[in-house]
């Protein structure tokens, strides 16, 4: 594939009115004693709370706020009055009064604002997930490191003190001898979105061409255009890149310590099954990662536990977490805190520690400050990895056929995990009078994971393939990057 620079980008953006100078040396680096003058892309609820966090920070000033929806836009504006504002991110990026970006648009522009900031000369605070996509969130990547820039993946609890001292617990220390397996969790229960019969009209205050961007321009038939658009595929990756991000993120961290990239063999599948809503990312996920190492699982479910109730379903361990079973008992971990227990099931040892806000936008503005981005604590490449687990996780509910006990019995499964979360899975959709194999479960069977190419190689390779990457609207196309 020929490779698109941001110049040809811009050659071909012209129509938006997107004309930016392609950087030179001469931007702006930030010194110890200079202001941050900082940007944000994207001021829905998470851009706001961003700000709010940012501007606790000494020596950082909020110096723009872009966001194609004009309401909210003029919404934080009325907190950070001194800021300019735009619309078009592009046009927030060709102005040299801007340092560094925040991006929390959607999650179809996180990818390319990344790169496009990159290629600015701007530093980058993106929020999870990474991509809307594994090949993206790879152009990324290898955007980001071919600059001087200082990329921060906005997985906040990296940078909780209590994360440490978990690693030490597991691993320096082996408190509860050899990690067997794994098992993450993310149970939530959450409404549908509804249906419409007709299109969704677009405000005429959404400069909707730029609200798109790299998604295709397709009727939307839910209630809301904003925030719902994480259950649509054309914009968003579901739960599973929702909140599946931070759970399988605190796997990687503090059970792998980063050292697997990708698994190197992935089953799974699920399903949006009760809601009978517009929309299309699954509600219930079931999906086994073969590590090489360890075996890990994820179950995800935003059902209730049965009609009417308010309940999630049953699970063990937190609802949204991880569970490190280990020789000599478990270790339970959750947003801001975890439990280690015995063999016998006996409490040993808490850990606390807050959610990472804060702390990590302070350990942005340090390295930015520094230009050190080894001080980073949640790197973006760190930051691709886990939200390509995710990635995958998708896949196995898109590319397979409907599922199959069989198939499913053929993972070698000697933890149980596997085995006992496809029951309860099972147990799930029975209490709401549907069942596994039917055609609203999609599975894929195992598939194996080239690490050279990362690409799904055998049998229902080609099918799985297809997801790696999107198709994009012009002019908004992620460019490749050699």
């Amino acid at each position: 594939m020929v490779s698109v620079t941001r110049r040809h980008f811009l050659r071909t953006g012209l129509a938006a009115g997107a004309v930016m100078a392609v950087p030179t040396a001469s931007v702006r680096a930030a010194g110890a004693n200079d202001a941050i003058r900082l940007g944000l892309i994207g001021c829905g609820g998470r851009g706001g709370h961003l700000l709010g966090q940012f501007s606790k920070i000494s020596g950082v000033r909020i110096a723009g706020l872009c966001d194609p929806d004009r309401n909210r836009l003029g919404s934080v504006h009325k907190r950070f009055q001194q800021a300019r504002t735009w619309t078009d991110p592009r046009k927030m990026l060709d102005d040299p009064g801007i340092d560094a970006v925040v991006i929390a648009a959607s999650v179809h522009w996180h990818a390319l604002a990344t790169i496009l900031a990159v290629q600015a000369g701007k530093d980058v605070y993106c929020e999870k997930p990474m991509s809307h996509s594994h090949w993206e969130g790879r152009q990324a990547v290898a955007a980001v490191e071919k600059s001087d820039r200082i990329c921060q993946h906005g997985t906040q609890q990296r940078s909780s003190p209590m994360q440490a001292a978990i690693q030490k617990f597991l691993h320096d220390d082996a408190a509860l001898g050899k990690i067997l397996s794994a098992r993450v969790n993310r149970y939530g229960v959450r409404p549908s979105i509804g249906k419409r019969d007709t299109p969704l009209p677009i405000p005429e205050h959404i400069d909707y061409d730029v609200w798109l961007g790299p998604a295709q321009d397709m009727p939307i038939y839910r209630n809301n255009l904003q925030y719902d658009w994480h259950w649509d595929w054309n914009t968003g990756t579901g739960e599973m890149g929702n909140w599946g991000v931070h759970v399988l993120d605190d796997l990687r961290n503090n059970v792998f310590l980063d050292k697997v990239v990708l698994p190197r063999r992935i089953c799974g599948g699920g399903g949006r099954v009760v809601f009978n809503d517009a929309g299309q990312t699954p509600n219930i996920h079931f999906v086994y990662f073969d590590t090489g190492a360890i075996p890990v699982v994820i179950g995800l479910s935003n059902l209730p536990d049965k009609p009417g109730s308010r309940s999630p379903s049953p699970h063990p361990g937190p609802g949204s977490g991880y569970i490190a079973y280990c020789e000599g008992g478990r270790l339970e971990g959750q947003r801001g805190r975890a439990v280690a227990f015995d063999a016998d099931g006996k409490q040993i040892r808490q850990f606390s520690g807050g959610t990472g806000d804060g702390t990590h936008q302070r350990n942005f503005i340090d390295a930015v400050r520094r230009r050190d981005a080894s001080i980073l604590n949640s790197p973006m490449r760190s930051g691709s990895d886990t939200t390509s687990w995710c990635h995958l996780a998708n896949i196995m509910a898109r590319a397979g056929g409907r599922f199959s006990h069989a198939e499913a019995a053929k993972v070698e499964d000697p933890s149980g995990l596997w085995t006992g979360l496809v029951g309860e899975m099972g147990k799930l959709l029975d209490a709401h009078g549907l069942e596994m194999e039917s055609d609203e479960i999609r599975f894929t069977p195992l598939l194996a994971i080239d690490a050279a190419t990362e690409q799904f190689v055998g049998e229902g390779a080609e099918a799985a393939n297809a997801f790696l990457k999107r198709e994009y609207r012009e002019p908004f196309v992620v460019p490749e990057i050699a």
